[in-house]
């Protein structure tokens, strides 16, 4: 199926079209504004708190990372579309992939709201993962499946750190993150529904050193 184009919607896209379509996803999550879904901010019902400079450094720090993950899951999961064999697993990947992209723009909206940056380094963060994604995407659907489960896994285990760390008064900060957990724990559950695999321990160990290694980098750039 890939091999002559994919259906998207009613349209038949050849490999050509698929590839600057994928191109354009890249560029609207680096530098651009991504398509999200119609979900609004969770933020927004929360006033901003009065956080002192510190505290809004420690968590602009925190969101950044957050934002850096969510460009890696969004190029994660766009990899994945690109490589997986059946249609309704792409169709699940590209959904994900539009829930992902909430959090990117309530993460970056949040940043800004703390007088920071996103992390400089997010194209690497892109690039890297989209590799990643269309690797477990060639392994084949149960490993690109159990892929995603076990990487929304440690994406959950890692928002509830950040929310012990944020300032307790960061109300719309820990909403954003609330959200994304809840978000991310039905991703996993989807997969694992799909036909997911549980993967061997030590890709789950390469994982997790994969991930403080973006963790620790994003933390400052």
């Amino acid at each position: 199926m890939l091999a002559t184009g994919i259906l998207i919607g009613m349209r038949h896209y050849s490999p050509i079209d698929h590839l600057l379509i994928n191109l354009d996803q890249a560029l609207r999550t680096v530098v651009g504004t991504p398509s999200a879904t119609e979900r609004p901010n969770p933020a927004n019902i929360h006033p901003d708190a009065d956080l002192s400079a510190e505290q809004k450094q420690a968590a602009a720090r925190l969101m950044r990372i957050n934002h850096a993950g969510e460009v890696a899951a969004q190029a994660l999961y766009q990899g994945q579309a690109l490589t997986a064999q059946l249609t309704d697993v792409r169709e699940k990947m590209q959904r994900a992939a539009q829930e992902e992209n909430d959090h990117l723009a309530w993460c970056e909206t949040r940043i800004k709201e703390l007088d920071s940056h996103t992390s400089v380094l997010n194209p690497a963060w892109y690039v890297g993962s989209f590799a990643i994604g269309a690797l477990a995407g060639l392994a084949g659907d149960k490993w690109s499946l159990g892929f995603v489960a076990e990487t929304e896994h440690q994406v959950v285990q890692h928002l509830e750190k950040h929310l012990h760390q944020l300032p307790h008064q960061d109300a719309r900060s820990r909403a954003i993150l609330e959200q994304m957990q809840r978000d991310e724990s039905h991703h996993a559950t989807t997969a694992l529904e799909a036909g997911g695999a549980p993967l061997p321990t030590p890709v789950k160990y390469l994982m997790q050193l994969t991930s403080q290694v973006m963790t620790r980098t994003a933390y400052w750039v």
